[in-house]
């Protein structure tokens, strides 16, 4: 298989982690796009609250970033592969949680989801950084370009097929069979993860040390920035936007071939970007894409009949791999290009991990003290129209980034 890629990819430097890699990533995208949109919906229609359902993301939010601290702890000191795979593990608790609590899940939403922010936490901190180790600035833009094929092909059917089951099935039944499934994804994606290579970190993790090397590196400080606007939009959306098709069209199914419309254009510009988009583009790309991010919002307030609402889902799903392929890829470099990043490398994508995680939480905030004052069924469009700009706003953090930067004094 390994032969076959790099023949078909016309590289030789894809290692067997890198594609162990990927799979882990795969998997973790199947297991997650099945679920992860019906987890709100689940909640949603236990409580019928939207306070409920945004204090389960703040939740999440608020515990990934202190768990990267841990993690970021852990894997200065024992195997990162062995990180990941606590990640993976929690993350199959979580859903073999919801499971057994059942129809009660609502009432649980805060331990629920802090028990998600923690496997997020666990898993992205080693996933990220091995990710890191694992490619260099050659293969990089392939690898988040082909990680994000993997993760469009689970959206794409994931949701599909978790909404065809749940709709077909006593509601309650089809929610079980679906975080099942989830579960045995996570648990084969654990078996995997034996496959990876066993890399070891040394000296002593220095997380003040790079918080405050912003102050001598721009590219890190604005990297970080961006990284925050990043956060903001994606705070809200990631369950808003389910949520508001749902009340729609008061169909998972409905909600399912959203999902398949935007997935299938996003697994072909993924595709595309990986052989498109080079590291003198990026800018340009990031720039464009992020404006047309902010513009598709609109479509939201136009109006709520089904063709818009896939109309967005089009448009969102071939420009979010222009903007994610690029910015992931300049933010590795800018790391790798940082000081002492070699022995550091698990400090910054800790510090990286908080400044989004701060975009998430604020963007949750803002949707909490909004609610306050506008009716919800009326003001979640507007409401995206506000923190929808973060993508946009990435471009004006990154532009004046360029590799030239000084190393700074060691403290």
């Amino acid at each position: 298989m390994l032969t076959m890629l790099k023949v078909w990819l016309n590289k030789e430097n894809v290692s067997k982690d890198l594609i162990f890699l990927l799979l882990i990533g795969g998997l973790y995208s199947l297991g997650i796009f099945l679920s992860s949109t019906f987890v709100n919906i689940y909640l949603w229609k236990q409580s019928n609250s939207y306070t409920d359902i945004a204090l389960y993301n703040l939740s999440i939010y608020v515990l990934q970033p202190l768990t990267f601290v841990l993690a970021g702890k852990c894997a200065k000191r024992i195997d990162r592969v062995i990180v990941l795979r606590a990640g993976v593990i929690v993350l199959s608790l979580f859903f073999l949680s919801v499971l057994i609590i059942g129809e009660k899940a609502a009432d649980y939403n805060i331990l629920l989801g802090s028990l998600l922010g923690i496997g997020y936490g666990f898993y992205w901190l080693a996933y990220n950084v091995l990710t890191f180790e694992i490619t260099e600035p050659d293969t990089r833009d392939f690898f988040n370009g082909f990680l994000g094929v993997l993760q469009s092909f689970g959206g794409m059917t994931g949701p599909l097929f978790a909404g065809y089951v749940i709709s077909r099935l006593d509601q309650l039944t089809g929610y079980t069979v679906i975080f099942a499934i989830s579960f045995s994804f996570f648990i084969l994606a654990v078996f995997i993860s034996f496959g990876l290579s066993r890399r070891k970190a040394r000296g002593n993790f220095s997380f003040r040390r790079i918080l405050l090397e912003r102050k001598y590196n721009s590219n890190w400080n604005q990297i970080l920035k961006a990284h925050v606007s990043q956060g903001f939009r994606e705070g809200t959306f990631l369950f808003a936007v389910s949520i508001w098709i749902f009340l729609l069209t008061r169909s998972e199914f409905t909600l399912g071939v959203f999902n398949l419309v935007y997935s299938g254009f996003a697994f072909l510009f993924f595709f595309l970007c990986t052989r498109w988009v080079k590291p003198r583009r990026r800018k340009k790309a990031i720039f464009y894409a992020g404006l047309s991010l902010y513009l598709s919002v609109l479509l939201l307030l136009l109006g709520d009949s089904l063709s818009l609402l896939l109309f967005y889902g089009a448009v969102a799903g071939v420009f979010f791999p222009m903007l994610y392929v690029p910015y992931q890829s300049l933010t590795y470099d800018v790391i790798g290009k940082s000081w002492n990043a070699g022995e550091m490398r698990i400090e910054y994508i800790v510090v990286r991990e908080i400044f989004l995680n701060a975009g998430r939480v604020l963007s949750i905030l803002v949707f909490l003290l909004a609610i306050v004052f506008i009716p919800p069924e009326t003001g979640i469009p507007y409401i995206l129209l506000i923190v929808g700009g973060g993508h946009f706003f990435i471009y004006f953090f990154i532009k004046d980034i360029q590799f030239k930067t000084k190393e700074s004094p060691q403290n």
